[in-house]
């Protein structure tokens, strides 16, 4: 689906990041405590900056950005190397940017949902949810949850918050 917005076409197709379903969130907080295992929670920082253009942004692949009114040093238009909250594909962008990290690591999406994730390491299952800039994985092995925890913050700006206690602003 694409609308015009005046002054160009915006495509909504690229606007979305796949969030869990609560049942599907419940689930793993149910495992969690019938398998004795441990859960942490992990925020990205500024997501949406953090993924790279989309190959279809802009024109040719390239998008340009005005300098804000009121500066006058240096050129009036710059080259945009990271997606901006602002743009419509910026959750894409993200999304796109973390399934390839989950991937690479492993992992595989459960059943039809694009945001939960499953991996096996070292003989330890660990699950995974994702609810576009929050983590929360669960394993019955500290130190694989603590690497897993590690790795993602390896490579995304982000902060360990913990134990997961909170769920979309209520309790866990």
């Amino acid at each position: 689906m694409h609308q015009n917005a005046g002054d160009g076409i915006v495509d909504y197709i690229d606007a979305f990041s796949p969030v869990p379903a609560a049942s599907g969130f419940r689930t793993i907080l149910r495992l969690t405590k019938q398998q004795n295992m441990f859960n942490d929670h992990v925020h990205i920082s500024q997501a949406f900056v953090q993924g790279e253009l989309l190959p279809r942004h802009g024109h040719n692949g390239k998008v340009y950005i005005s300098s804000p009114p009121g500066y006058d040093k240096g050129p009036l238009m710059y080259g945009q190397l990271k997606s901006l909250y602002s743009m419509p594909s910026a959750a894409r962008a993200w999304y796109t940017m973390m399934r390839a990290l989950l991937a690479k690591e492993g992992c595989a999406t459960v059943g039809f949902g694009k945001s939960m994730w499953t991996v096996t390491i070292d003989g330890a299952h660990i699950l995974l949810s994702v609810f576009v800039d929050d983590f929360v994985i669960a394993c019955a092995n500290q130190q694989v949850l603590d690497a897993f925890r590690a790795c993602l913050l390896d490579a995304f700006e982000g902060t360990y918050e913990g134990a997961q206690q909170h769920y979309v602003g209520g309790d866990a």
